[in-house]
């Protein structure tokens, strides 16, 4: 979990910063510094003017670039007269370059990898179609907002919808006045989202408590020792009805289990044209001793490279979309701060099991959040130094030395609350 935030951090740190270097050099600058990590340094090594470094601290990285005010506050050569070099000596429209270097490259970073996933992976899914046909299980979540068990999901604010996961993607969860359509034994029904209901998925547990489709399932095996072996229980048996009511799914026969435990319950059993009837012990945990097969399977859809690059470049900046409506959410109070996460919440997210296509996915998400984060114009932050450079740009003036240390100065300490903030949360989700 943590080396693989870890890494993921580091490939992302290192080319954000490498793209700083780049547009830098590109632009005849000279760059005093290139780490990844902040200090103290624990590896690095001098290749021309710059020393390339590996910091202690692995939650971030800087280019340190001669004749800028920056995260160092080193402002001792800037009382001398500019070197051409130096940053501060270059057209206003290079620095922009450089400030935009490491975003863009976050950006690029973020395509490349949902591309390469789409192409591929192409996607596996529950399609809208399997939806309509079989219906829906409404969890806890679910059941809150009015959605019950066997709706069949039509659209989702009044747009059709490709796969089940469109129905909690923050998109839907995140829009105005939202809603979904749904049939309810022959009746459409409008289910309204209400507002900040987002809040509710504060963790990747909480998708299991919304929505699944149902689906009709056989029995994939026995426990060894249990009452449903000792009946003659076996792989591909079909269970078609519970204490005299027939089922067709298994969110059906966990219902009906729940009823009778440390019970016994009547099965009736069908093995090929065989239909008998069952008196099975069912557990405190309302279990009979045996694993479902589903017998709905997800569609797989493949993808030529136009089509996967459409699809993944559409995935990564509908990730920027959906953060930006978050963010702008929080200050209405609808998108809870309480959401907001640091480390710990990110590591999270990778979970325990080395997965490598989770990992690029999840990675490629951090990798346009970064970029649409660090466009923010908090002093300190690249957004920061954009706006101060387009106001240069603008009115034909810079802003002085003095202005832009005191600047750097406020948003290092923005960004220090901030990340106060965001730890703090962890820790409080670890404890409740």
């Amino acid at each position: 979990m943590v080396g693989q935030l870890l890494l993921g951090l580091s490939i992302l740190v290192g080319l954000h910063e490498l793209g700083h270097l780049l547009t830098a050099k590109l632009f005849g600058m000279r760059v005093e510094k290139f780490s990844i990590g902040f200090p103290p340094k624990i590896a690095g090594f001098q290749w021309g003017d710059t020393e390339y470094s590996i910091g202690a601290i692995p939650l971030g990285g800087f280019v340190k670039i001669s004749g800028m005010v920056d995260e160092s506050m080193d402002t001792a050569q800037l009382a001398s007269e500019p070197q051409p070099w130096e940053f501060r000596a270059k057209p206003a429209w290079q620095r922009l370059i450089v400030m935009l270097g490491g975003i863009i490259v976050n950006v690029i970073t973020g395509i490349i990898i949902f591309v390469t996933l789409v192409y591929s992976n192409g996607e596996t899914y529950f399609s809208r179609d399997q939806v309509i046909e079989n219906g829906i299980v409404a969890y806890e979540y679910g059941e809150a907002i009015g959605l019950k068990t066997g709706d069949k999901v039509l659209d989702v604010n009044g747009q059709p919808y490709q796969s089940i996961g469109e129905l909690s993607s923050g998109s839907a969860l995140l829009s105005e006045n939202g809603y979904y359509t749904v049939d309810r034994q022959g009746e459409k029904i409008k289910v309204e989202i209400p507002k900040g209901f987002i809040n509710s998925f504060n963790s990747e547990e909480a998708f299991n408590k919304f929505i699944a489709v149902r689906f009709p399932f056989e029995v994939g095996a026995v426990d060894p020792g249990t009452g449903a072996e000792k009946m003659g229980i076996a792989a591909g048996d079909q269970i078609i009805a519970v204490n005299g009511s027939p089922i067709s799914y298994f969110d059906e026969m966990q219902a009906a289990l729940q009823q009778v435990k440390n019970q016994s319950v009547s099965l009736v059993r069908r093995r090929g044209a065989q239909v008998d009837t069952l008196s099975v012990p069912v557990s405190a945990d309302a279990r009979i001793g045996i694993a479902v097969k589903p017998l709905l399977e997800p569609v797989r859809r493949e993808y030529g490279f136009m089509e996967a690059f459409s699809r993944g470049t559409s995935r990564a900046f509908g990730a920027v979309i959906v953060n930006a409506k978050a963010l702008g959410k929080m200050f209405t109070g609808e998108v809870s701060t309480k959401n907001v996460s640091g480390p710990i919440g990110m590591a999270k997210i990778y979970g325990n099991q080395w997965d490598w296509v989770k990992f690029w996915s999840i990675t490629g998400l951090i990798s346009m959040i970064l970029a649409f984060m660090n466009l923010l114009p908090i002093p300190a932050l690249d957004g920061g130094h954009v706006v101060f450079l387009l106001y240069e740009m603008v009115s034909g003036r810079a802003p002085s030395d003095k202005f832009l240390e005191y600047a750097q100065k406020v948003g290092m300490v923005i960004l220090l609350g901030l990340m106060v903030f965001a730890i703090g949360n962890d820790i409080l989700k670890l404890i409740f």
